[in-house]
């Protein structure tokens, strides 16, 4: 059917078809009508039609989509015709703040995508496209409805100028986000701070579904400012451990200000957990601020309130048992450690009190095995970080790390010991079986076990024994292959695990004889091991057990055989010299 015949019933069809439609085929061809539809020359008075007529929010969305596309194009519109989408859109959503949030957001992103790509165009001396700020501030006097399409334009808008195209130059794109950041996203950073002092300032009711939605609304604002691409690294959210927020330094008055910390944590003592996370995302940008925006001084006031802060969370604790916001708290003390050296923490005041309270939260965190193991990396890249950092301090204040990392390892082995008894029991996911994770904690545990080893071996030691002559028992039991005999090998597997990680951990730097006669210790007992189960063969075969002792040799190995030791240690060499 030629487009210029297709009447509004028609186009409303083709949306269905497009968006809600269990055909293939139907669907295949409404995406080559839409395609037509975008190259005719009626593709403006169609989408018009659709808005102003349509009678479901698919038709609106598709109004919207083929104006996105039309605006994206590399050979763009007439500098008039832009100017007139990006004011209709804007009278548009004025006039209906009510429309579906989707048919919003594509609309918004529609004004987005002509402000960047116009940033730079001139018009009687003017950034015409730039003029979209003062325009959002007429939403923001308007009814909550308004206020928050005004803040969702400014969010998209900020969201579209970090946006990479790669179908045009980059250059060009670095050009636009640099302008924008140096006019304008402080202005926004700024605008939003308001905002949310304003909504703290009065009873929040968070009952009415639009007041809730604009403080959300606001507050993903605040964070797509912190998470602006500031200097065009394009870092890689993946990478999350490395990452450093490059806040430019015209930006510094507001991080100076301990209001501005305050804010955020007070909008996560108030808000409910949905919105209490986003608050707790912004805090964790804050963290991540680059340390040369500071002086010396400057930084350790702020590192202060940094800490005040978490000790106020972790002593009104009842926020964490909401999963979104206890990963965004594990996040955000990996952060801090991230920045800060331990010199500098050791220095604030409130630093006792508060590695007692994170050692407290660490060793509850551990014993729930069972939950957010991708949040358990975050504090156990604190610990790590930490206790990597002992031997190069130079402060006086204690670091106290002695005390509460033999804590930390002492909790990671009991609490993985007795999960095997539940995994097997209650018939759960074995953590053993995601081996990629039990290395990955392994690793960062293998440096915090290393401080006070004593203990940590002593510990081992302890355990291995005891479940060595449980498992000789039960080899030697009528039962065979029991419940019981799956428990004491699931254990025997996580402590041969556990073995190869403390030995790992050796460094030569801070290795003393009295520790590697402790690693000989531990490695004499998995060797004992691998000879019992070879004098059982092939019926007490276990493959979670050939699997750990595998790790641990490859540790052994790397630690005490390798070609690149860099001293022998009597251990290595049979622990004796031999006479002349």
């Amino acid at each position: 059917m030629a487009l210029h015949f297709q009447s509004l019933a028609e186009l409303e069809v083709l949306c269905t078809h497009l968006y809600i439609g269990t055909d293939l085929a139907q669907r295949i061809e409404a995406e080559k009508a839409l395609l037509e539809l975008i190259d005719s020359p009626e593709c403006l008075s169609k989408c018009q039609l659709l808005l102003e007529q349509g009678t479901t929010s698919y038709a609106q969305l598709l109004a919207a989509t083929c104006l996105s596309k039309l605006v994206s194009r590399v050979s763009p519109l007439p500098v008039e015709q832009r100017i007139d989408i990006r004011n209709y859109i804007l009278n548009y959503v004025a006039s209906q703040p009510k429309l579906a949030p989707f048919v919003i957001q594509a609309l918004i992103q529609v004004i987005a995508k002509i402000t960047k790509l116009g940033w730079f165009e001139v018009q009687k001396d003017q950034f015409i496209f730039r003029e979209i700020i003062a325009d959002v501030k007429k939403f923001l006097q308007g009814t909550v409805e308004h206020c928050i399409i005004g803040v969702i334009i400014l969010s998209e808008l900020t969201q579209e100028m970090n946006l990479v195209d790669y179908s045009r130059p980059s250059a060009k794109h670095r050009k636009i986000a640099t302008s924008f950041r140096d006019t304008s996203l402080k202005d926004i950073l700024v605008l939003a701070c308001s905002l949310l002092k304003e909504m703290l300032a009065k009873p929040l009711n968070l009952q009415d579904q639009d007041q809730q939605n604009l403080v959300m609304q606001v507050l993903k604002l605040v964070l797509n400012c912190l998470n602006f691409d500031f200097i065009g690294s394009s870092a890689d959210e993946s990478a999350d451990d490395l990452c450093t927020v490059q806040i430019p330094a015209t930006w510094r008055t507001i991080f100076l200000e301990p209001e501005t910390l305050d804010l955020f944590f007070n909008l996560y003592h108030s808000l409910p957990p949905l919105l209490s996370q986003l608050a707790l995302s912004c805090l964790v940008q804050f963290a991540s601020t680059r340390r040369s925006l500071f002086s010396s001084p400057e930084r350790a006031k702020y590192l202060g309130n940094l800490i005040k802060g978490v000790k106020r969370i972790l002593e009104n604790p009842q926020g964490l048992s909401d999963p979104g916001n206890y990963h965004e708290f594990c996040r955000f003390l990996a952060r801090l450690k991230t920045n800060y050296q331990l010199g500098e923490l050791v220095m604030v005041k409130e630093y006792p009190e508060v590695i007692r309270l994170i050692a407290n939260f660490t060793v509850t965190s551990l014993q729930h095995w069972e939950f957010a193991p991708n949040s358990v990396h975050y504090l156990l890249t604190l610990w790590q970080r930490m206790v990597a950092s002992v031997p190069f301090v130079k402060s006086t204040e204690p670091h106290l790390l002695d005390t509460y990392a033999p804590e930390i390892t002492k909790a990671f082995i009991t609490s993985r010991l007795e999960s095997v008894a539940i995994v097997v029991r209650d018939n759960l996911d074995d953590p053993l079986d995601d081996p990629a994770t039990v290395f990955q904690q392994l690793e960062q545990l293998c440096t915090v076990s290393r401080c006070e080893y004593e203990k940590t071996c002593t510990l081992l030691v302890q355990l291995f024994d005891q479940n060595a002559q449980n498992y000789q028992k039960l080899l030697h039991s009528a039962s065979g292959m029991t419940v019981d005999m799956a428990i004491q090998e699931g254990r025997l597997a996580w402590l041969v695990y556990l073995v190869g990680t403390v030995v790992g951990g050796r460094l030569t730097y801070t290795s003393t004889d009295e520790h590697d006669a402790m690693d000989g210790e531990l490695s004499c007992r998995v060797f004992q091991l691998i000879s019992l189960m070879d004098t059982g063969l092939p019926q007490c075969c276990n493959e979670k057990i050939e699997l750990a002792i595998l790790w641990f040799l490859d540790q052994f190995r790397k630690t005490y055989v390798g070609d690149q030791l860099q001293r022998t240690s009597k251990e290595a060499t049979g622990g004796c010299v031999p006479p002349n």
